[in-house]
Formats: C-alpha cells, structure tokens, sequence
C-alpha cells in the first residue's frame, strides 16, 4: 500500500508510526471517459475538476483548541489516521490511529520555543476516539478503543459507517474497518499487514460489542502483496464498496494497487457477505485484482479516499515516487472498479514547517454540502532521530489540517 511517503514514514522510540504516504489531492484529469465507462445511479458521469480550494481555518483550530485543552489528563492531544463518521443522533465520531494522551504545556517549550509541548512520557496508544457535537469536540472515549490483539500486534481504525445490524434490521450499530499489523524489521518499519478486521459498535453508548476478521492475509508469503480494506468507502445502491490496497517496494514498485470489495448494506461484519472485484466479475473467496496502478507511475499510497460526486468517482491520493511527501494527485472514474482516468494535476498542501510531511487524505462528506467537500490531511515529522522529541516540543505538528474545495464539471 505505501509509496515513497508511506516507505518514509518513521516509528520513533515511542512507537509513533502511521506517517502513511498521502496526502490530500485537488486537480482531477479533463479528459472525456474512455470506452467501458458507464454512468451508475442513473445519474451522468461527466469528468470534474477542482474549481477552487481554501483552508478551513474553522476546522483546524477546533482541533487545536482541543488538543490544548490541559484540563483533563486522559484525552486526545494529538494523532493522525484520521476518519469520520456522523452518527444518527447528529454527533460526529472522529477516528484517529496513532494518539497522544496526556496534558499540554503552555509556551514557551523547555528549549524557548513559543509553541505549546508535551512531556516525552506522555501516553501513546494505537487508536482512539472523538466525539464532536454542533462543531465542537466534546470528549474523548476511553482509549485505546480497540485493544491490540495480542504482543506486538496493533489495530488502527479506517473507514467506518453507521448501517443495519444486519440487512433488513430496523436497529442500526457502528461498523469500524481495522488494520490488524504487527512489529516487523526493516522494509516493514510501520509494521506487516497481517488482517482487515470488522469491529461493531453500538448506539447510542458507542460500546465495542465484537471485532471479526473479514480478510486474513498472514497466509500470503510475500508482506507486499497483502490487502488491508478500508481506507475508504462509498456506499451506493444497497451496496458498500470497501476500498484497499498492497504495501509496494521502495525500489521495485514504487506506486502501490487500489482495489475494491463491495458487501450488502448491513453485512460488514460478515465475512461470507464479502464480495472482491476479480478483473471482471465480483466473486467471494478469491483473490482480489487491483482496480488501479502499474506499480511505478499510476498507483495509491495506503490511505487514498474515494468519494462520490454526483455520478463521478473521484480519488484522492499521493502522487507517486519522489513527489510522494508533497505532491498529490488524483484520478476520476464512472464506477468504482474503473477504469480510473488520471493521474492529473498536482496540488502541494500547506505544512507546518521543513521537516514535517503531509499524508492520508480523507474527505469527509458528512460535513461537506452545496458544493463543497471538506478533506483532511496529517503531518507528521520525517526523520527517525528525535521525531519523539519533535512532536511533543511542538505538538501542533501531529494534527490534522483541512480544506475546502469545489469540484466543477469540466467545460
């Protein structure tokens, strides 16, 4: 799954680790469809690009304000990861991978610096949860919210959606995917992709009431060509389509493959409802085949976003080696098993300062409305050697930022 930004990602001596390669895209290709695009929902796939984009100022000092927040000792502080999901009583619960707990400091910092810090003891755990109410962070639910499996084992929470307990059930639960990875050697320093992994969650407590795996790829030999589902989701028709993709190389297949599962609505938590695009068909039980990239100059990083704009397919992703911890690019499709048009147009974020990396772009469709889509985007600090250190002198780094932008038909 990871490109040249996601192999670059650095676990400190704290275990900080998900710097995932992505980072947030805006400029979609202009060309018309090609043969074998179909409009899907009745409704034309025309080709869009980004009409405009602004920082949402709003969003991010919400953030700010409450990872700065020193009046409680067990809540989020800051993380990356992150996901969202709107809840049907109108909260909005904020997924995050990585987390630091614990309290900050106000400035200066203990070496001068005007930005608010943490101690390096401060609490890290692999996941954790926010809830946000009429736009304002509220609470952060006990963490981790999903315990590691077993010894050197984690799980980080992706795409999650509010759906029947089962399809055709008036009750409604919380499913969350799961990353399952575990501690590896290098290439694998963020950690070998071992399972995806379903986790249901109840309303209105937000109780973990079960996690079951969905796919188990330990059987695979080769830790590149294992798929994690769940980095995105769109759900469309009865149906959910689960995005996912393989870790690459650095040398040999710097751009990683997209692919896609789909599962009745109400079904995420059984792995028998679980449906793989094969190249030409969607089969149970078979090995799935990427919907996307060539390995080296089309492909995703691990944490690409998928939304749908009226009957277009937009992708957001890392654009592929070198530019992969600054550049973003995107692709367009009419369906969600392609064929994906692009890459286009590159688009480089705002970061903090030199040194910190931009990655996994999100967009977040329950905040987005009359034209605009809200994405997100993590920054992380680049190098191994004291990025601990880094993080907690300043911990405004190791949050996400977001923007605004506004697709457009092209004309």
């Amino acid at each position: 799954m990871p490109d040249d930004a996601a192999r670059a990602r650095r676990r400190t001596g704290t275990g900080i680790g998900l710097l995932l390669a992505l980072v947030l895209g805006a400029a979609l290709l202009t060309a018309l469809p090609e043969d074998g695009d179909h409009p899907r929902g009745g409704t034309a796939c025309t080709p869009r690009t980004v009409a405009s984009w602004s920082a949402d100022t709003a969003l991010t000092s919400e953030f700010a304000r409450y990872g700065d927040d020193a009046t409680r000792t067990d809540d989020w502080t800051g993380g990356d990861g992150t996901h969202s999901v709107r809840l049907p009583d109108g909260r909005l619960l904020w997924l995050f991978s990585d987390t630091y707990l614990g309290r900050v400091h106000r400035p200066p910092n203990p070496v001068g610096e005007s930005s608010a810090w943490r101690d390096v003891t401060a609490p890290l755990v692999r996941n954790s949860a926010v809830l946000m109410r009429d736009g304002r962070l509220e609470r952060t639910l006990p963490a981790p919210l999903f315990p590691d499996p077993a010894p050197n084992r984690w799980r980080w929470p992706v795409a999650a959606r509010v759906e029947p307990r089962s399809p055709g059930s008036a009750e409604q639960v919380v499913r969350v995917l799961l990353w399952v990875r575990a501690t590896g050697q290098s290439p694998w320093i963020y950690g070998v992709p071992l399972a995806t992994e379903v986790a249901t969650l109840s309303l209105p407590d937000l109780r973990l009431e079960s996690v079951v795996t969905v796919l188990d790829q330990q059987q695979v030999p080769d830790p590149s060509r294992r798929v994690l589902f769940g980095t995105t989701l769109v759900a469309e028709d009865g149906w959910t389509y689960v995005f996912g993709g393989d870790d690459g190389r650095p040398a040999s297949r710097p751009a990683s493959h997209a692919y896609v599962a789909r599962v009745p609505e109400g079904g995420l938590a059984d792995p028998a409802a679980w449906e793989h695009w094969n190249g030409s068909a969607w089969q149970t039980r078979v090995r799935p085949r990427p919907v996307l990239g060539d390995g080296r100059h089309k492909g995703v990083g691990s944490a690409f976003s998928v939304v749908r704009v009226d009957g277009t397919y937009v992708l957001f992703t890392m654009a592929a080696g070198a530019a992969g911890l600054t550049t973003v690019a995107a692709y367009w499709a009419c369906s969600p098993t392609g064929p994906w048009h692009g890459p286009a147009e590159e688009f480089d974020p705002a970061l903090p300062r030199d040194g910190t990396a931009a990655y996994n772009p999100q967009t977040h469709p329950e905040l987005s409305d009359d034209g605009r889509l809200v994405l997100s985007y993590d920054v992380n600090w680049l190098e191994t050697s004291g990025a601990a250190v880094m993080l907690s002198r300043n911990v405004s780094l190791y949050r996400p930022r977001f923007v605004t932008i506004r697709l457009a038909p092209v004309r």
